[in-house]
């Protein structure tokens, strides 16, 4: 209970800005909108309407979070919007869910989660001045990071509560994981293409080129030039006055510098929340009664923590709660703690836990850095604060310049100190510089206004606090590459086509032949021992077929297809084997998460069906414009 300000007990991965969202994160959740809003309103769960503004947030972090690894002209389809949007109407549903059934989560795991995030530490511990950054690179208050953190945690508590709720009886689960680890001895033929065995003419060659014209076609591509226009380029080109400087560090000379810290021990005589004045009064007198008991021999108080504590994480290693600051612990127990010196023993100190009963065991004393130390660290975080709020008026300028002066980025990158960039090779399907492989970005780009006018590009932000405009300075139309210079190629296609079809059809010939006993022998490889667990480098599609075949029958036969060709297998014996209890429960545990997730994938559907679910098809569709 009380030990969560000295142990991590569990460690989720949030870090402000970067924790993206399938299917649910940091989508703020306006509770005070109710009713279908403007017609810019992309849906409405029950009352709680999404707003266009949310959705929008919400599809960037999604298509951020996806480029570089998919096709840039996906990201901004429809599949994704839709995702995105299905994900923020379940995460409504489950939060009006918990509310309905008064859910909450707790004040001391707000904490406990808020101090093990990995964004707020410095080597493992709860850092102060992290916190504070991150939230104003954030442009959040405390207020709002609460809100936000409680919000996820209960939709976190609440798919974990459904998804694990699943459950399989333990004789099915033995009987799956007997199959699984049953194995069979299969040894393979492998049938290999071979295309240099396979003669293509002239003829066919120039049939398929002319058939094929796309396949040979040289990409439209454009060479240009860019702006980049960012709230760090800002901040690079703030000034600081040194007594500005001065005047932040000591208005926050708590940030910079380790803070005092104390370690304690602590005796908890538990209070139920809700319990009467009369437990209360019994509770105190128990309270009172070890106190006594302490003070009158101050040496035993690590032995009578582990007798009467009942605070699970310290009892045990006598009261000791590791070394602490301030700020980390609630507060009665914490301005009882500072005011102690060592070796003293607190009067008793209540808390929303019960009666606690404190003994300070060490101090070690706060350590500052100086004015000079710190003069980086603070310029950066003032030059990063202005340019924040600089940031907005500066895009609208930024993007007023590039449309107004569309002939030239010249303007801009003078008005904002930007270095003019280039880069070429840019085609429609992506670009090999990031801050141009953007959809919408290269749509632009290659407009007529773009190509023929040769004017700028809007100003286009292509990832959260990053504008673009670019400039086509060269234009190549697609072309068709020449017959001579692809005809090779196109021969080893068409051989390596032929080849393989003709592999494949021996393949399956010999495998009816099989089947039938019409072949006695013909050149399998060492058999092996594979099961469903450790299918020895077969792939699923012939761990399936070698499974499938009648056990009763053996030898037994099958076949699968090959990117080289075709595989028969022949299966000579059967083991069974017993798996160990690990390993069933293990197969148990895993059965229950799969039908804990359909059972979960139901209640959602349940609670949609349950609540009035309208979705703006027009303001959906609006956001691939």
């Amino acid at each position: 209970m009380f030990d969560f300000v000295a142990k991590h007990k569990r460690l989720l991965q949030i870090v402000l800005g970067l924790m993206i969202v399938p299917p649910f994160a940091f989508w703020g959740i306006q509770w005070t909108q109710r009713g279908i809003g403007s017609s810019g309103d992309v849906a409405d769960v029950g009352g709680l309407k999404i707003t266009e503004q949310e959705f929008t947030d919400a599809l960037r972090q999604q298509q951020d979070q996806l480029r570089g690894r998919i096709d840039p002209s996906f990201l901004d389809s429809p599949i994704v919007r839709r995702q995105v949007l299905e994900g923020m109407i379940s995460q409504r549903l489950l939060l009006q869910h918990a509310a309905r059934q008064y859910l909450t989560v707790p004040d001391e795991v707000l904490v406990e989660t808020t101090m093990a995030i990995p964004a707020f530490q410095i080597d493992g511990k709860f850092a102060r001045e992290r916190y504070d950054i991150a939230l104003q690179n954030e442009r959040m208050t405390p207020e709002q990071f609460d809100a936000a953190l409680r919000r996820d945690l209960l939709v976190q508590q609440l798919t974990g509560a459904l998804a694990e709720s699943g459950f399989v009886s333990k004789a099915a689960a033995e009987q799956f994981a007997a199959l699984r680890a049953q194995q069979r001895e299969v040894a393979e033929h492998r049938i290999r293409a071979d295309a240099k065995a396979v003669q293509i003419s002239p003829e066919v060659i120039r049939a398929f080129y002319d058939a094929n014209p796309a396949r040979f076609q040289v990409p439209e591509e454009v060479q240009v030039e860019y702006l980049v226009l960012t709230a760090d380029t800002l901040a690079a080109a703030e000034k600081i006055d040194p007594a500005e400087v001065a005047k932040y560090y000591e208005a926050n000379l708590s940030r910079f510098g380790e803070p005092e810290q104390r370690r304690a021990s602590h005796i908890l005589i538990a209070v139920k929340a809700g319990a009467s004045e009369e437990e209360k009064r019994k509770a105190r007198e128990h309270a009172q009664a070890i106190l006594a008991r302490v003070r009158a021999a101050p040496a035993s108080f690590a032995e009578i923590a582990k007798k009467e504590s009942v605070d699970p994480g310290s009892a045990s290693k006598g009261g000791d709660l590791g070394f602490f600051s301030k700020g980390m612990m609630v507060g009665p127990f914490e301005d009882a703690a500072f005011r102690l010196k060592p070796g003293q023993i607190s009067d008793l100190v209540e808390t929303d836990f019960g009666f606690h009963i404190i003994k300070v065991t060490e101090i070690k004393p706060g350590k500052m850095k100086t004015l000079e130390q710190v003069r980086p660290q603070i310029e950066a975080e003032l030059k990063k604060q202005r340019a924040g709020r600089r940031f907005a008026e500066a895009a609208e300028n930024f993007s007023n310049l590039v449309y107004e002066q569309a002939d030239s980025l010249k303007p801009a990158a003078d008005k904002f100190g930007l270095a003019i960039q280039r880069a070429q090779g840019i085609t429609r399907q992506g670009a090999g510089v990031p801050a141009l492989n953007h959809p919408k970005l290269l749509a632009a780009l290659f407009s007529d206004d773009a190509i023929k006018n040769r004017r700028n590009t809007e100003a286009v932000e292509t990832s959260p606090g990053t504008l673009v405009s670019a400039r086509v300075v060269d234009h190549k139309a697609p072309s068709q590459r020449p017959f001579e210079s692809v005809k090779d190629a196109i021969r080893t296609l068409l051989a390596q086509q032929e080849a393989l079809a003709a592999a494949r059809k021996l393949g399956a010939v010999l495998l009816a032949e099989l089947k039938k006993g019409e072949v006695s022998k013909t050149g399998f490889e060492s058999a092996k021992l594979v099961s469903r667990d450790d299918p020895k480098g077969l792939a699923p599609a012939a761990v399936s077929q070698v499974f499938a075949v009648d056990a009763s029958k053996l030898p037994a036969y099958a076949g699968v297809e090959s990117p080289d060709g075709y595989i028969v297998y022949r299966v000579s014996k059967v083991v069974d084997a017993k798996p160990d209890e690990a390993r069933q429960k293990a197969v148990q545990s895993e059965l229950g998460r799969a039908t804990g997730s359909e059972e979960f994938k139901a209640y959602l559907d349940g609670l949609r069906a349950d609540a009035k679910v309208e979705i703006n098809k027009d303001a959906l569709e609006s956001k691939a414009q």
